[in-house]
């Protein structure tokens, strides 16, 4: 029921928008939306953007009149471009010719340097007249500010233009205001949209519902009855090709900072005032500003930092970091942590944190772990039967939700009652379903404005005055990464972070 809620929604803001786009079209208003990706013919654009803009011309839910331009450095014409879309598309689905068609007409291409002025005039030039611009910047952060700096000096930063910027934005907090104070100086906070993209995850979303739309989850949601939260994005691949963008992030900047904060964020943030884009970001904001800091005297006890070498993974002999990048490094590949929130309603109450590359598992997953009853009152011989209820959300491979239960065993026992531990799940596919890619609705909430599902400038700021701070521990404390094999969870210290108490990793 759940599910088919968030489906229905998401469909009623869909076919408002459909409505609007065919009156436009009606009215005789053809070609007026343009999405423009920069860094059009990049890993990103191929693998993510583009796929997901041919499934929502499959089912029928791009704009009527928009029209898209790939902007990139490489020696294309739209022949070609529309060629190399083509044959990425064909890599990861049976390809509806129909709908391929309907998108290969809007689909035209630019080889410009769009960081120089005269790389942006022959887009405008190519662009013409239109009435709304969305600019997807699938290039390094780090020419944020020389392209809008050029799309401004062709004119196309004007009210009508939306810019949505991949992240990280910046590698610290330095950085990230400069890379925001010069975005913010072509167009207006409200014209910015910071995607991350595990926000456009139909399970993410769901977490949401599930907390303030169900009144069963929500008087429990506390330091009262929750013993401790998990959060974990593990990753089986190594770093591989990336290393030269790795080497200088690291899991601490290229994970944690984003992904891993958000997800903190909407399992810890108090109700909203209403489901609006400033409502829910305000929130967030009053979390990532609650975060106890790291010190010099704490950041070897709650942190662990780890760097995988030579092991196996999937069956597969793996090479160490040290190989891939052919040098030494202090890079660390796995971060995990104890964070603690200083707030009313999760004092006491620790969230373990932890992702890394070359594990054993490709997993994103947040468990809330309950406390147990207080009382036993089935007798020693079920002690050990009993166990704390736990909600296990999956967000990848697989999108699911579940709560355990315990239930009484079937059938007669000589002993007395016997327990066991159920799940109760949520899966949120449909039979035979597709599973949506998240920059479908990103993208779809990119052409209507709205900026529920995104980052603002604060948040951005809140969550790398965090890292930075942890950055600073591990420098003031000489903490460098310890080694993991590749294929194990990380360094063995990493389950010491999380035993206390009898608590665990779920595995």
């Amino acid at each position: 029921m759940l599910a088919k809620r968030a489906r229905a929604c998401h469909d009623n803001v869909v076919i408002g928008w459909t409505k609007l786009t065919k009156k436009k079209a009606d009215n005789g208003e053809t070609g007026r939306d343009v999405l423009v990706l920069l860094g059009g013919a990049g890993d990103l654009a191929l693998r993510m953007l583009l796929p997901s803009l041919y499934f929502l011309e499959v089912d029928r839910l791009l704009p009527r009149d928009l029209r898209i331009f790939g902007v990139a450095r490489g020696d294309l014409d739209g022949a070609g471009y529309r060629k190399l879309v083509r044959e990425h598309l064909g890599k990861r689905a049976n390809v509806e010719e129909a709908a391929w068609e309907r998108l290969a007409a809007r689909l035209d291409y630019l080889s410009v340097d769009i960081t120089k002025e005269e790389g942006a005039k022959a887009l405008a030039g190519k662009i013409g007249g239109h009435d709304s611009l969305t600019v997807f910047f699938a290039v390094s952060p780090s020419l944020y500010p020389s392209a809008c700096q050029a799309l401004q000096a062709a004119g196309l930063t004007g009210p009508s233009t939306r810019l949505v910027l991949e992240k990280p934005i910046g590698r610290d907090l330095e950085s990230s205001k400069a890379t925001n104070a010069a975005v913010g100086a072509v167009v207006d906070e409200s014209q910015i949209f910071r995607i991350d993209h595990y926000l456009g995850k139909e399970t993410v979303q769901n977490l949401t519902a599930l907390r303030f739309a169900n009144v069963l989850f929500e008087p429990l949601w506390d330091n009262k009855s929750i013993d401790h939260v998990q959060i974990t994005i593990a990753e089986t691949e190594k770093v591989g090709d990336r290393w030269p963008y790795y080497d200088e992030y690291g899991a601490l900047r290229d994970m944690l900072q984003n992904h891993l904060l958000q997800l903190l964020c909407l399992v810890a943030m108090e109700a909203p005032s209403g489901f609006d884009p400033d409502a829910v970001r305000d929130e967030k904001v009053k979390v990532l500003r609650s975060l106890r800091p790291f010190t010099k005297d704490n950041v070897a006890h709650d942190t662990v930092r780890g760097q995988y070498v030579a092991g196996v993974v999937e069956g597969t002999a793996r090479a160490g970091y040290f190989e891939e990048v052919g040098q030494p490094s202090k890079t660390e590949t796995f971060v995990a942590m104890k964070v603690a929130i200083d707030n009313w309603r999760w004092a006491g109450v620790p969230f373990f944190l932890r992702t890394g590359k070359n594990l054993p598992d490709r997993r994103t997953q947040i468990v809330v772990q309950f406390k147990p009853v207080p009382h036993n009152i089935f007798g020693q011989v079920t002690q050990g039967e009993m166990q704390a209820n736990r909600l296990v959300i999956d967000l990848q491979p697989e999108e699911d939700i579940s709560l355990s239960v315990m239930t009484k065993r079937p059938g007669l026992s000589e002993e007395g009652m016997r327990l066991q531990s159920l799940p109760l799940s949520l899966n949120m596919a449909a039979p035979g379903a597709r599973r949506r890619i998240a920059y479908e609705k990103l993208l779809l909430d990119a052409f209507r404005g709205d900026r529920t599902l995104f980052v603002r400038r604060d948040e951005v700021e809140a969550a790398w005055r965090f890292v930075d701070g942890v950055a600073k521990a591990w420098a003031d404390a000489g903490i460098e990464p310890a080694t993991y094999a590749a294929g194990t969870w990380g360094p063995p210290s990493a389950a010491s972070l999380i035993a206390p108490q009898g608590r665990g990793w779920k595995s």
